[in-house]
């Protein structure tokens, strides 16, 4: 069986996308690595296929190389991305995800998701943990190009700290209450990736706690991004993640 794939990136996060709303995509695992497998497959840090839905204009899919799910929220401005070149979205588009229904409004250059609301954060081990759709761990550093993200990441993740499922860490730099640098391990992945859409957002709402303000320019190696917030007391609210997203190139791939 041929599958057709499309290659896209959202802030240097790339990804394979297939649309399957025949729903004759094999969801196996030993598939899905090895399309994502840089050496025997296609290559990317995901998964995601196109499929429909009941209560979204489509619902996208999002697996991990390692064939686990999540939310991944540069892999949903890359699904609008795609989608829009398919015709099915709107400039303001209501799809489903991994956890539930988000909004995306198409800028031109950059797409704007609609993140969940932020209502789990809490402090542990000399760092802030978040969920915005994925487990994250922010942990504040004065320079973030100097860490080992690889190393250092993976003894965090692997702790034991945030359960079986582990967690993704960031590192972050302040750069001044409007910007911050970061840099991210990401699970599933077991690599440092060059952004990472739940990562960058839940770093942004943890520098809340140290005088950053919303809107929050988020710089990372592959690119920057915006995130908009709405402060309360129990979390955050009307929470956006803001970047580009960008085809790269098609092609087929025997499954």
């Amino acid at each position: 069986m041929k599958a057709t794939f499309h290659k896209y990136q959202a802030a240097g996060n790339d990804f394979v996308i297939i649309d399957n709303r025949n729903n004759q995509f094999p969801k196996t695992p030993e598939i899905i690595q090895r399309i994502c497998d840089r050496k025997f497959g296609v290559g990317a840090d995901g998964l995601i296929l196109i499929e429909p839905s009941k209560t979204g204009l489509f619902e996208m899919i999002y697996y991990n190389p390692d064939a686990t799910q999540s939310l991944c929220g540069n892999g949903c401005r890359a699904a609008i991305r795609f989608a829009e070149s398919l015709d099915i979205a709107l400039e303001t588009t209501q799809f489903n995800a991994y956890d539930g229904i988000h909004r995306a409004v198409i800028k031109g250059h950059t797409i704007d998701l609609e993140m969940a609301d932020v209502q789990n954060g809490r402090e542990m081990e000399g760092g802030i943990f978040l969920d915005t759709g994925s487990p994250h761990f922010i942990l504040f550093v004065k320079n973030a190009e100097e860490v080992d993200v690889v190393g250092v990441g993976r003894k965090w993740r692997y702790s034991g700290l945030f359960g079986d499922a582990g967690a993704n860490i960031n590192f972050v730099e302040i750069k001044d209450n409007s910007k911050i640098y970061v840099r991210t391990y990401e699970r599933g992945v077991e690599n440092e990736t060059l952004s990472c859409g739940t990562g960058v957002t839940a770093s942004a709402l943890a520098s809340s706690a140290y005088g950053c303000n919303s809107p929050l320019k988020v710089e990372t190696k592959g690119g920057s991004l915006t995130v908009r917030f709405q402060r309360e007391k129990q979390g955050f609210k009307k929470v956006w993640l803001e970047g580009p997203a960008e085809h790269v190139f098609s092609g087929t791939i025997d499954l």
